[in-house]
């Protein structure tokens, strides 16, 4: 009985535990790192390196339109960004180029119906930057200080329209830039 008990209470603190992570929502790390010198493309066709969104704290959410959990995120992800962008926290949203044979108004139609209409979109031309990440599963985001340094990064979802989060990030931009 002893041993069930503690078995049992094992089990509540490792969920707990599991829970508590969740909440914090980011993975940051003690230093800064540099970020890939790979390219992205923009709707215009110009090309940018993450480093090019230097002066504003960057969320790079690298995402797919087979990964639901992208989909069932992407309107809330949409509000967070209206929400922080005129305080100095972009969102950008990149995607494998092979993807999208229709190129970007294929993408717009596709973020429109999922309610990501007015975030901003790159491809990812071969992958290249989401490789040098090593990234090979999405959701994930890439934390990019304004001084153009990775600090973080998120794997999987997050509750982008919850207070908190929106605090959380309104703090780490303000105390890692």
């Amino acid at each position: 009985m002893k041993n069930l008990f503690k078995i049992c209470l094992f089990f509540v603190l490792l969920l707990n535990a599991k829970i508590s992570f969740a909440d914090r929502g980011a993975n940051i790390y003690e230093y800064p790192r540099a970020l890939p010198q790979k390219e992205i493309i923009g709707e215009t066709g110009k090309k940018f390196k993450l480093e090019d969104f230097a002066g504003d704290f960057v969320i790079a959410v690298f995402w797919s339109r087979r990964c639901v959990p992208c989909l069932r995120e992407m309107k809330i992800l949409n509000k967070f960004s209206q929400k922080t962008k005129n305080d100095g926290i972009k969102v950008i949203l990149v995607s494998p180029e092979k993807e999208w044979v229709g190129g970007f108004e294929e993408q717009k139609r596709f973020l429109k119906r999922f309610g990501g209409d007015d975030l901003d979109i790159y491809i990812d031309k071969n992958g290249d930057l989401a490789s040098a990440f090593g990234i090979f599963s999405s959701p994930v985001s890439i934390l990019i200080s304004r001084s153009s340094q990775e600090i973080g990064r998120i794997r999987g979802s997050i509750r982008w329209d919850k207070s908190a989060v929106v605090e959380y990030f309104y703090q780490l931009k303000a105390e890692k830039g």
